[in-house]
């Protein structure tokens, strides 16, 4: 394996990729595996509900893990999938786009509304690191039990705690504490959960 010392840095593009640190995505590594994951999940968005144990078995295939339980409806868009990880009984509606540059961790129960986006990759602010192809990408962290509004935007780098309610269409630039209802974009919380807020509501 070569080393490539743009930047100063003897490390291969693709393992400053997996250390978060900035990269060009031109490395051998990184286009195999993103053309692998291509492959993956068009043969998945290929499928139909009828056809579940083929489609678990690419899901296993593609991500890194995925718990007992969980689903996710067709079509679901990723950059390598390998580095997505879903707990159990975990539901994902139409349209998940999950840019996995960096780890993405989804916990046990969550509910992910349609069309959400998980976006860890970042680009330089500076025109001249963007114009020469630099980037990198920080985690994002869904605790258990999550709730996710269609159309919700989760930022690189944004943790969500447990049992935390984001309402739809709402962008999520910071972290939101566990048992929160958040709102907005960028999104706030404007609420506190209690044990005993049991009642069936419309998406906030």
């Amino acid at each position: 394996m070569t080393s490539d010392t743009r930047g100063g840095d003897t490390r291969t593009m693709y393992d400053r990729m997996l250390a978060g640190d900035l990269y060009i995505a031109d490395d051998p590594r990184i286009l195999e595996a993103s053309a692998a994951a291509i492959d993956l999940i068009t043969a998945y968005n290929a499928t139909t509900p009828r056809q579940e144990p083929l489609r678990r078995l690419i899901l296993e295939q593609l991500l890194g893990s995925i718990g007992e339980g969980s689903g996710i409806r067709a079509p679901f868009y990723v950059d390598l999938g390998s580095r997505i990880r879903i707990g159990a009984r975990t539901f994902a509606n139409f349209g998940l786009v999950a840019l996995d540059v960096a780890p993405i961790t989804i916990g046990d129960d969550v509910m992910i509304g349609p069309n959400v986006q998980l976006l860890t990759p970042t680009h330089p602010i500076a025109p001249g690191p963007r114009r020469d192809k630099w980037e990198a990408a920080e985690p994002i962290t869904i605790g258990n039990n999550v709730w996710l509004g269609g159309g919700v935007i989760v930022l690189p780098g944004v943790t969500i705690g447990e049992n935390t309610v984001v309402g739809a269409g709402s962008v999520v630039t910071k972290d939101l504490p566990a048992n929160v209802v958040a709102v907005g974009n960028p999104a706030r919380v404007i609420r506190t959960l209690e044990d005993d807020d049991v009642a069936p509501e419309r998406q906030p």
